[in-house]
Parts: C-alpha cells; structure tokens; sequence
C-alpha cells in the first residue's frame, strides 16, 4: 500500500474485513461460529451448548447476520442458523495455527 490510507478514505473491502476482525474477537461470536460450523443449530441449542443466556446468542447472532456470518430458516416457531460460508473454517483455523506459531516463538 504506498498511498496513505485513513479511516474516511478506507477501501470498503478493507473496512468490512475490520469489521469481521472486530466481531471474531468476541469469544462468543468465535465459538458460535465453530458450533454452527459442525450443523445448524438453533438460539437455545447454542446458549445450550456454550451455557449462556439466550439474550447473548440472539445479540452475537444479530451481529453474526449484519456481517453476512450467518443464515437462518424458520421452521414453525423456531429459527435454525448455518454458517453461510464454511471456509470461514479455513479462516479460524489458520488464525489459530498462527496464534500458535507465535506462543512457540515466544518460548
């Protein structure tokens, strides 16, 4: 990038992949994608399976859908959500094969 970037001339690619950076560092966004990563799930099988409220899962996954994380489908009174892209898999797991990397260099 040779040009000066500032917030207010941000590339809208550039800008929405903060965006998604900035949500991945909520444990519960990061863990709710891992869990609708192996099937649909609905809100209370998530606060379930993580043992948190409904209130948290149903605000991670409104902010989930304003990314474009995230699908869901009703199915009578309830909703079942997927993860929309599943190479969004790819993408924690090299985060987390990085985040590794740099524990060892550490030590």
């Amino acid at each position: 990038m040779a040009a000066r970037i500032t917030k207010k001339k941000m590339p809208e690619t550039m800008y929405r992949a903060s965006r998604c950076c900035r949500l991945l560092g909520n444990p519960t966004a990061y863990l709710i994608i891992r869990l609708l990563g192996e099937k649909r799930k609905t809100p209370s099988e998530l606060a379930k399976d993580l043992g948190i409220s409904m209130v948290a899962v149903s605000t991670t996954l409104r902010h989930l859908r304003n990314v474009d994380f995230v699908r869901y489908e009703t199915k009578g009174n309830k909703k079942e959500y997927w993860l929309k892209d599943k190479k969004m898999l790819d993408v924690l797991d090299s985060l987390e094969k990085w985040v590794d990397t740099m524990r060892e260099k550490k030590e």
